[in-house]
């Protein structure tokens, strides 16, 4: 047995005072629409960076339940969008893509304060980083090919069918979300030191806007899609679902592949694995390769067009939190808006040298 298996559980805490939620109303409401879930409940928090907060219910037969939220405060008016978490969950409910089964959703923020959803625990490890590292070595392959797989899975959804017509626009999603997200990094700059050299940043917006109209495809797509954000098998290698839908929305599914493969190309110091030939992970080559055969697709044109946004797109959230942060009004509470602005302009130049195919 791998003895690392049980610094992969989840750490679970007393909610946090900013984020107590009412009990009492909690299971009177549930009383009501979800019977199944029993009485006796305790509520706890799941600790972490979920922009979400996180419960983890626990009825009297000790069956267990997963609540999410929004958070408290004043919110962007489309972020923490639980309504379609819970909507692209239960929709997938019926396909071969591993999601928990949901429960309930309620859109009255009286009850608890914040708008919320409830679903069943699945169990298992979570494996925060891409090098798997609290996964034994040996099973780091297998694992990266559920992850391709499921990925594989997910695309393959037929999202017309589905019901999910109106949960995004198929079209020119690429130039889309890189005007979304220049415009996300142009507003944090006035929060920010005025000796940031953004020089690369905006050369390589620059180039994205001329090389965004790619051919359009449309998937249903996750939007994060990484090990951290699934749940793995407690012994196999094995994904078992998929969490963290809140940036999920009809677009290009090689937004998604490109995402997960970023720490192929990533500086060392950033957490890149391309310099860890022992690391047990396949070549990027490979899970690409894979995900050609899962998906039926003879290749993947655009692949630098793609790897490029993926890096501007985590620099411009990158520049979002060093903003926040400036302002002192990041979840974390611990964020430096210098350290945080230097990584996201690292992995602006990353993108840059892509894109520059060097």
């Amino acid at each position: 047995m791998n003895h690392q298996h049980n610094d992969s559980s989840p750490v679970i805490v007393d909610p946090l005072p900013a984020h107590r939620i009412d009990a009492g109303a909690l299971a009177d409401w549930l009383r009501r629409e979800a019977p199944e879930v029993g009485a006796g409940l305790t509520v706890q928090q799941f600790q972490g960076g979920m922009s979400n907060p996180t419960y983890l219910l626990t009825n009297a037969t000790g069956t267990r339940y997963v609540l999410r939220k929004k958070p408290p405060g004043d919110l962007l008016p489309k972020a923490h969008a639980v309504d379609r978490e819970y909507r692209v969950m239960q929709t997938l409910g019926d396909t071969d893509v591993p999601v928990p089964g949901m429960v309930a959703y309620c859109d009255d923020p009286d009850v608890i304060g914040a708008e919320f959803f409830v679903m069943r625990h699945v169990e298992g490890r979570i494996i925060p980083s891409d090098d798997m590292g609290s996964a034994s070595l040996d099973e780091r392959a297998a694992l990266s090919r559920s992850l391709i797989d499921t990925l594989a899975s997910l695309h393959r959804v037929d999202w017309h069918q589905a019901g999910l017509a109106s949960y995004g626009r198929p079209e020119g999603y690429l130039a889309r979300q890189t005007s979304r997200w220049s415009s996300q990094y142009e507003a944090a700059k006035s929060d920010l030191p005025a000796d940031f050299d953004y020089s690369e940043m905006d050369w390589l917006r620059d180039w994205l806007m001329d090389h965004s109209q790619v051919p359009d495809e449309s998937a249903i797509v996750h939007g994060d899609y990484r090990i951290g954000n699934t749940i793995v098998h407690p012994e196999k290698p094995e994904v078992v679902a998929v969490l963290d839908w809140e940036l999920s929305t009809i677009g290009h599914p090689i937004a998604d592949l490109a995402y997960l493969c970023l720490h192929y190309h990533l500086p060392g110091d950033l957490g890149g694995t391309a310099d860890r030939p022992r690391s047990g992970l396949p070549t990027e080559e490979e899970m690409l390769a894979r995900y050609c055969e899962k998906t039926g697709r003879p290749g993947i044109p655009d692949w630098t067009v793609f790897l490029a946004f993926a890096f501007f797109r985590g620099a411009a959230i990158g520049q979002g939190v060093a903003a926040r942060a400036a302002r002192g009004n990041v979840s974390t509470g611990s964020a430096d808006p210098t350290t945080v602005g230097a990584r996201a302009r690292r992995l602006a130049e990353t993108g840059a040298r892509i894109a520059h195919g060097l």
